[in-house]
Parts: structure tokens; sequence; C-alpha cells
């Protein structure tokens, strides 16, 4: 019969699987779930997992050439030269370069986006262990503990890591004037994260659950 004690840690497995599954078809592949969201209307660009609106999908790629290698600079000169009568200070803009979005490191990070469909493969796996605890025996809700504590380090790895990328992007992005706000992948990921701990958690107490193996009589 149905061990219902490896229910709650199946149920939390689940969530973050679907919950990882979305992050993981963000941008280029689907626009509705992001991390970044840059300017308005149809210049809006949205980053994801794979790329951003409008690029290939690629494990690891740059930014778009526009947003990256220049920063504005703001310094005071006098109009006409001081040395001469009526003369004024005035704001004047220069644009210099900055490398901080075309940096390897930058560039680095974007590979680590990557964690998202592993996780989400984790996940899932921990799920299947999951359906074997509940249907049958105790050692699949061991390996599902197991497995979404794997999971939950790699989704915890790649939080971390996309709160440093995109918080970083924002900041540079906002510095040279542009609109930039986070998006809903960033969240999804937090939420995987709590269902995954939860899942772990509950998955390591529903070992000590009572698993009844099937008794089969003979009929004569």
């Amino acid at each position: 019969m149905a061990a219902s004690a490896a229910f709650p840690g199946l149920f939390f497995c689940l969530a973050a699987c679907v919950l990882l599954i979305f992050v993981s078809v963000s941008p280029p592949t689907w626009d509705s779930v992001y991390f970044l969201s840059t300017g308005v209307g149809a210049g809006r660009i949205r980053f994801g997992v794979f790329g951003y609106t409008g690029s290939t999908a690629s494990v690891g790629y740059n930014f778009p050439a526009r947003f990256r290698g220049y920063k504005s600079v703001y310094f005071l000169r006098f109009l006409p030269p001081l040395k001469c009568k009526n003369s004024s200070p005035v704001l004047i803009r220069r644009i210099s370069s900055d490398g901080r979005l075309s940096s390897s490191i930058i560039h680095n990070l974007t590979y680590t986006l990557i964690l998202h469909p592993i996780a989400a493969g984790l996940s899932g796996l921990a799920v299947l262990f999951g359906i074997c605890g509940a249907a049958y025996h105790r050692s699949g809700t061991v390996f599902m503990s197991l497995v979404s504590g794997l999971a939950f380090l790699c989704t915890l790895i790649a939080w971390v890591i996309d709160m440093a990328l995109w918080g970083i992007t924002r900041k540079v992005l906002r510095d040279n004037g542009v609109s930039a706000q986070y998006g809903n992948a960033n969240w999804l990921t937090l939420g995987a994260l709590v269902a995954l701990f939860i899942g772990f958690f509950t998955g390591a107490c529903g070992i000590f659950g009572s698993y009844r193996k099937r008794r089969y009589h003979n009929a004569y």
C-alpha cells in the first residue's frame, strides 16, 4: 500500500522541479520568465539562462554591445576659461570606457546559469525516487531525500550567483542611465530553493514512517 510518509517530500520536490523548469526555459526561449529586464516597449530586452531576447541560445553569453563598454562621466568646466571675465561653470558629460559588463568575470558568471536546469533535473530525479518511496519501498524515500539535498545545494549556489550577477548588471545599467528591473526568475529560483529545503527535511522525516509491504493471499 502507499506510504503517506513520503507524500510531503514528494510534493515539495515536484513543486521545485516545476519552478526550475520555468526558469530554465527563460529567454531567448520564453520571454515571460526572466532575470533582468531593460528598456521599454519594443526595445525591451529580457535576460534568461541561455541568452536574452532575440539572441541565439547558448551556455554562457555576452551582453548586447549597446549595454557594455561605456559609461557617462560628468565634470565641471568654466566657459569661457576661468582667466576670462564673466566665466561660468558648465556641467559637461563625456562618454568613456567602462568594461564592467564586458569583463571575463561577468561573462564566466553567465556560464553558471546552467545550474538552474541541472537543479531542475536533480529535482525531477528526486520526484521519481519519491514516487517509488510513496508507492512501495522506504529506499525510494531515502534516495529522494539525498537527491533533493543535492538539488538544494545546487539551487542555493545558483541563486547566490544570480543575485551577484544581476545585481551588478542592474547597477551598471542604472549608473549609465538605462532602466533595469529584476525579473520573476530570481524569485522563482528562491521559491524552488525553499521548496527543496522543505522537501529534504520532510523526506528525511518520512524515512522513519510506516512502509507496509503488500500481502498476497492465495485463494483456493
